[in-house]
């Protein structure tokens, strides 16, 4: 059996080519985005039960301001075409952290959001999150993690959404943006 060329890009699910290593901006769309962050689970899937990458970002939107909302939604998307690689993994690969910001730059300015301005904020929300995140979807999870001292979880509890569900109510939340 011979192997094939090896192929540079990712499919996505409609049907564009993503070339990680030399992304184009023409390739980018919100709805690949929604899809790709709605069928990833966060945590690397070792959660209670399966929660989305893009409910996750619609809930870091929803500790914001609206001026913020759009930034909040894409803060991670960079994880629809890479993957959503877990925190101790992404250390371990700075050749994957400069792919991945390569791709956030570009997505940053494929939907004009300045996330360096917006980073401070955002990054808060998204500790807040995934301090709500631990405690209701890692329950065997019983370590404290030390960059969530002093963050306190959002008071409900989460509702895990299947994965449409989780795209429709992303790209919902992306359309009353306006």
């Amino acid at each position: 059996m011979s192997v094939g060329a090896l192929t540079t890009y990712i499919s996505t699910f409609k049907g564009n080519r993503f070339y990680p290593a030399e992304p184009r901006i023409d390739c980018i769309d919100i709805e690949d985005i929604a899809h790709g962050l709605a069928y990833q689970c966060r945590f690397n899937g070792q959660t209670a039960a399966f929660y989305s990458v893009a409910q996750h970002s619609i809930m870091v939107a929803s500790v914001l301001p609206p001026a913020l909302h759009k930034a909040a939604l894409l803060h991670d998307g960079a994880e629809a075409y890479l993957g959503d690689i877990v925190k101790p993994l992404k250390h371990l690969l700075p050749g994957f952290a400069e792919i991945e910001a390569g791709v956030t730059r570009l997505i940053a300015q494929a939907f004009n959001v300045d996330f360096d301005t917006e980073y401070r904020a955002i990054k808060h929300a998204d500790m807040v999150a995934l301090a709500t995140e631990k405690r209701d979807l890692m329950p065997n999870s019983t370590e404290g993690w030390s960059y969530l001292h002093g963050i306190d979880p959002l008071p409900e509890a989460i509702d895990p959404l299947p994965p449409a569900e989780a795209k429709a109510a992303f790209l919902a939340a992306w359309g009353r943006l306006g």
